[in-house]
């Protein structure tokens, strides 16, 4: 039976994440591994269902296959819903066309039906590769009492950073006055964090003058907000002030791991008021044997540690052999660290399996070593630090 629904969410996810490189060889960024336990689409997709957002729609493009079997019925978030819970997006054969995403602007103008179907008075729009936990119904609420057409959740950010972004200047009740995207001199550090709340209607209207425009790039940061912001449409900045990091490049997803230790860690993921939901399969409980040790590190179920583990985050499954020892790394799932090798300062996706005596990366403060999926590292190998062994 139909049912009307308030608000409905379109997660962009995807994006081919190619500064993450060996890492999204094979996977869509928002499928890639994070703090052991999750991938990052997790902390989209748990924050909607803790804002009470059941409807989602995961427009997918890049290497989807893996994307769309993590999130399946979209149990895990309780998504499962009958009408509504989570919907995979692809491109798909229209009568007249058949068409790749073109732009974040064409892959929303692309699932108009999608939207129609549930007769929402406001769209979310998220994207599928950040790191943070953030309630969207407390920015709806804001997004109604100020009668805006579009509001976008703002963060502020250093000033040296702040051109890698959209930029936002704003009067105090954070109604918007000037928009530019990754601006060469900016004039505030307010950034976008890509995240926008619009009246159905309203973004329908811009989506479909977009579409209609031959030079368009058909993003929303290029040409949707512009676009209403001149027009004068009302147009207002959400400030959020918790945890947030864009983790598209390796040095910034190997930060946020790492904001996951410590004795009170800057990124907390236990709180049950605030649960990050994730597709687990069962494992054997972690084991650290007589001379194993572990120090400030992240452990998952399943791990068998026999050498020493120090400042790193293990997903799933992995085994340290004797006299092996991990600094400052981040370890997928299911990899295998040889007697006597020594892996610093790096990041190791899944299945990898690293020989006896092998040497990765180097001391943190020098550059990332990467290993993507199910590569095997000779006995005795020296990956030096800064590398990207890709597996194709």
């Amino acid at each position: 039976m139909f049912k009307k629904k308030e608000c409905v969410a379109m997660l962009l996810a995807g994006g081919q994440g190619s500064r993450l490189y060996a890492l999204t060889t094979r996977l869509a960024k928002p499928a890639v591994s994070f703090g052991g336990k999750y991938r990052i689409i997790d902390f989209t997709l748990s924050n909607c269902v803790n804002s009470g957002i059941d409807t989602v729609g995961v427009l997918t493009q890049y290497q989807p296959l893996l994307l769309n079997d993590y999130i399946g019925n979209g149990l895990p978030w309780d998504l499962d819903r009958t009408y509504g819970g989570v919907k995979i997006l692809p491109p798909y054969q229209g009568k007249e066309k058949a068409d790749w995403y073109k732009g974040t602007a064409n892959a929303i103008y692309q699932n108009l039906q999608f939207i129609d179907q549930y007769d929402p008075d406001y769209v979310l729009i998220l994207s599928g590769d950040h790191i943070y936990k953030m309630d969207y119904a407390a920015m709806l609420a804001f997004h109604k009492r100020r009668g805006a057409d579009c509001t976008i959740a703002c963060i502020d950010v250093p000033l040296e950073e702040a051109s890698r972004f959209g930029i936002m200047s704003a009067y105090e009740d954070g109604k918007i006055w000037k928009f530019s995207e990754k601006p060469k001199n900016p004039d505030s550090t307010r950034a976008s964090m890509g995240i926008y709340i619009f009246n159905k209607k309203k973004l329908a209207e811009y989506l479909i003058a977009d579409e209609a425009d031959e030079n368009s790039s058909n993003d929303f940061g290029k040409n949707i907000i512009p676009s209403m912001l001149a027009a004068g449409e009302k147009m207002y900045a959400y400030s959020f002030e918790g945890y947030w990091k864009d983790v598209g490049t390796i040095s910034s997803l190997w930060e946020a791991n790492m904001d996951m230790l410590g004795g009170d860690p800057v990124l907390k993921l236990n709180d049950e008021k605030w649960r990050i939901y994730a597709r687990h399969f069962a494992r054997a409980p972690q084991y650290v044997g007589e001379k194993g040790v572990v120090d400030n590190s992240s452990i998952t179920e399943g791990c068998k540690i026999y050498g020493t583990v120090r400042g790193s985050v293990l997903g799933p499954g992995v085994t340290v052999c004797e006299g092996a020892t991990v600094i400052d790394s981040v370890i997928m799932e299911d990899v295998t660290i040889g007697e006597g090798a020594t892996v610093e300062y790096s990041i190791i996706d899944a299945r990898v399996q690293i020989g006896k005596g092998a040497k990765i990366g180097g001391p943190k403060g020098g550059e990332i070593a990467v290993i993507g999926a199910d590569i095997t590292v000779e006995n005795g190998s020296v990956i030096e630090p800064g590398a990207m062994v890709n597996p194709e």
